[in-house]
């Protein structure tokens, strides 16, 4: 289970994160797409001969003059092709896969007049080609989303939630096809269908940040014990609804913060806030459920930002660590010098030591230079002693 948020910082840029919530991990690492890196689509090799698809939409969609773009994400890479569990290109259009499961159903064949995509390569396939939420509007419709396995991995049912600094959008295919959501809440989680999500929602309109009023009952007076009493509506659990209401809830009430750490920590805290523990949800296979990374994307300086279960210190690299020119796909290994890959931490333990660090510097500085001051006025008191002797 998953969930996703998006929101805007006060300059206008969109910070983009999820939580991949699931038993393990699938060995996902950041991953980075140059443009010159050769793509080859699954069922239409280059994406302007897909012979399936009108020819005029498909060449519009694959050579756009600012288009492909370089991607950066979280993902794996399974034959030279990056699976994105959810990335973010350089003209500033993120996108995550939340599992769906239930309710998605792609295609089994590729599907005649429409642009055929395999569903592992959906998130790579709208970030390469596109800079905008609405470029991307302009052709979804048309789009036949394939169940089709890679590696010897099966196809994952899910729906997708694709963000700009100015819309956000959910697209789900189910038996009924290609179905496309505004997304005014800038929240995704999981099954059932976006528009049941957002409808359920009204159930939740009276929570609010404030103290409520006290209540008159009778002759009693009943007042609130303190902060937190206008949330008693908000439910806690690991449900998906749960979590899409908690999500929303969160996203919506955080105050509007300026500088790039202030929003990083807002788009962490948030999602910690609908994060799994291990030990509190099992699944129907017998075991537990976890938050088994939390990721976050800042268009403001182009970085993805990364934290696991058992090392929750932010870990950061940018498109700009990497060069956009290249040819080949370039994966960060986590296991290697972090340094070495252009990969910085980004974390209040980092501040914390640093500013330590510091301080004790400066308490040893103050400390040498009391030392020689009392050396000073000993060497004083001794010449004066000597003079006064003679």
């Amino acid at each position: 289970m998953c969930t996703s948020i998006a929101f805007n910082g006060a300059s206008g840029a969109l910070y983009f994160g999820r939580n991949l919530d699931w038993e393990s991990g699938f060995g996902e690492v950041p991953v980075f797409a140059p443009r010159n890196w050769s793509c080859t689509w699954a069922f239409n090799g280059e994406l302007a001969n897909n012979t399936a698809a009108p020819a005029q939409e498909t060449q519009d969609a694959s050579t756009r003059a600012d288009a492909p773009h370089a991607v950066l994400g979280i993902g794996i890479a399974a034959q030279d092709t990056p699976l994105y569990f959810d990335c973010m290109n350089e003209a500033g259009l993120a996108m995550g896969g939340l599992l769906f499961a239930g309710f998605a159903q792609y295609e089994a064949e590729p599907v005649n007049g429409k642009i055929n995509i395999a569903s592992y390569e959906f998130p790579l396939w709208v970030t390469r080609n596109f800079s905008t939420v609405d470029q991307v509007l302009e052709v979804l419709n048309k789009v036949a989303i394939i169940g089709a396995p890679i590696a010897g991995m099966d196809p994952t049912p899910l729906h997708w939630m694709i963000a700009d600094k100015n819309r956000c959008i959910v697209a789900e295919y189910t038996k009924h096809g290609m179905q496309i959501h505004d997304n005014p809440v800038n929240v995704l989680a999981n099954q059932p269908t976006f528009d049941w999500h957002l409808e359920n929602l009204r159930s939740y309109y009276m929570v609010a940040p404030d103290v409520p009023q006290a209540a008159q009952w009778g002759n009693a007076t009943l007042d609130a014990y303190g902060t937190g009493a206008g949330m008693r509506a908000l439910p806690g659990d690991y449900y998906s609804p749960s979590r899409f209401v908690r999500a929303a809830y969160l996203n919506a009430h955080y105050p509007t913060v300026a500088s790039e750490q202030e929003n990083v920590t807002r788009l962490f805290r948030t999602l910690q806030g609908v994060s799994m523990i291990e030990g509190a949800s099992r699944m129907k296979n017998g075991n537990f459920e976890k938050t088994i990374y939390t990721s976050g994307y800042s268009t403001e300086t182009g970085s993805c930002y990364y934290a696991t279960y058992s090392d929750f210190a932010l870990k950061q690299c940018a498109l700009g660590d990497f060069d956009a020119e290249g040819t080949k796909l370039v994966t960060v290994k986590l296991l290697d010098n972090v340094r070495a890959t252009g990969v910085k931490l980004f974390s209040a333990c980092r501040v914390s030591a640093v500013v330590g660090a510091r301080l004790l510097a400066a308490k040893r500085q103050r400390a040498r230079e009391r030392c020689v001051i009392a050396y000073a006025v000993r060497i004083a008191c001794y010449v004066i002693n000597q003079v006064v002797a003679q």
